[in-house]
């Protein structure tokens, strides 16, 4: 992996790592699936299906096929343990954001990790996984391992690919007509992405609400992230073994002495809650140190250079736009010398937007901007809570107060009671 925007991020991991190495302790970052509680926490080293299962709720694996081959792992809590009611149609589909996995929905426990509330509140609950994931990590034809060409993909890719073949396997497996969504940053990206890029798709969605929507970033504040996104942006066409087209994997340096240094509590309150907030901002006591500890074991969870490299370009451009080859090759594929825009004119069902000020990620002018373009916008809901960060979206213990009452609210809107 070329780790050099890696290690801006992760700098302090690094400094660490040199301060143990003068003290002269001998830190692996091995680990053990069969460590005890004392080395990793048990969340850290539990695949979806098991960490749901630490808590008494029972998750399905399902296995979606894209069109160009990517095998995908989708998840499914049909019914949480939790919930004392009849399950409400239609389904709920929930999508992580860029670096993270389904993983990212539970890490804050049963009582603020949204897969968890969700389910709890009758849904039938299905949460997805993209490709260049460690559980999108596969293709028929491809091997990550010596196949550049499994690497050639970003979020366009994601929106009219992979959402679409996961929206047709949901509804097949329940018979349902439609189905709810719930997208985080990248997860939302790729809704919209999705409406603009193909036909019908956008309609088989009821409602579709967005979690600090990382569409246009023109007004991206995170310093860290802005490094990483243009570093890929320029080298990513330099770029050519997937060793080097592969970033910030799970089992990767980068991710193993995350998880190293921030199973320790005393650390993860101090200098991986620095970190988190280099990344993003600061929000007082929101992500409780238990969570960075779990966390950590699943974050970052691993994508592309050229998904980077694309994120790098639109905060470049400060439009919404698509991937742009260069003037030449920009004539051949898209007709014209610039990137054509993405149409979100074409999202034309009833979308919800959430978001917060002290977002570092995606900035509020850009979650405004985005309200702005919308035929069918119901409502933009900026979170109360001031110091409201990107990743309190997925890890704030306080989810079940802030933001879970206003998704909600829209799911119980755009949905019925079903079976028992």
């Amino acid at each position: 992996m070329t780790s050099k925007g890696g290690d801006v991020i992760f700098l302090l991991f690094l400094f660490l790592a040199i301060f143990k190495s003068i003290l002269g302790q001998n830190w692996a970052f091995e680990i053990n699936k069969d460590a005890s509680s004392i080395d990793y926490p048990r969340d850290s080293l539990s695949n979806f299906t098991e960490f749901a299962r630490n808590y008494g709720y029972t998750a399905e694996e399902h296995t979606v096929i894209t069109e160009d081959g990517y095998i995908l792992s989708v998840f499914r809590i049909s019914k949480g343990k939790n919930c004392r009611g009849r399950i409400r149609q239609p389904p709920v589909l929930l999508m992580h954001g860029l670096l993270q996995s389904s993983d990212s929905w539970l890490d804050a426990g049963p009582s603020a990790g949204l897969a968890f509330l969700i389910s709890d509140a009758c849904y039938d609950l299905w949460v997805g996984n993209v490709r260049g994931t460690y559980y999108g990590r596969r293709n028929v034809r491809l091997n990550p391992d010596t196949d550049a060409q499994f690497w050639n993909f970003d979020t366009h890719d994601m929106g009219k690919l992979d959402v679409p073949a996961i929206i047709d396997y949901i509804l097949n497996e329940t018979g349902s007509s439609k189905i709810n969504y719930v997208g985080f940053s990248q997860g939302a990206r790729i809704f919209f992405i999705m409406c603009s890029e193909t036909s019908g798709y956008c309609d088989k969605i009821t409602v579709s609400i967005n979690l600090a929507p990382a569409v246009r970033v023109k007004y991206t504040r995170s310093v860290p992230v802005q490094l990483l996104a243009r570093f890929y942006a320029v080298t990513e066409p330099l770029l050519s073994s997937p060793r080097e087209l592969e970033v910030l994997q799970k089992g990767g340096f980068i991710q193993k002495a995350a998880s190293f240094f921030c199973k320790d509590s005393v650390l993860a309150g101090t200098v991986c809650r620095t970190a988190l907030a280099l990344i993003d901002s600061y929000d007082p006591d929101s992500i409780l140190t238990q969570t960075i500890r779990v966390l950590f074991g699943h974050f970052p969870g691993g994508t592309s250079a050229r998904n980077l490299a694309f994120f790098g370009q639109n905060a470049i451009a400060g439009r919404f736009q698509k991937y742009d080859y260069g003037p030449s090759k920009n004539l051949q594929v898209y007709g014209t010398i610039q990137p054509p825009l993405y149409n979100l004119n074409r999202t034309n069902i009833p979308v919800v937007l959430i978001y917060g000020e002290n977002d570092l990620l995606v900035d509020s002018k850009d979650v405004q901007w985005l309200s702005t373009q919308l035929p069918n916008l119901i409502e933009a809901y900026q979170v109360r809570r001031l110091a409201w960060t990107h990743f309190d979206n997925c890890y704030s213990q306080y989810t079940k107060k802030t933001i879970f009452p206003k998704i909600h609210k829209y799911l119980q809107n755009y949905s019925k009671e079903g079976s028992v």
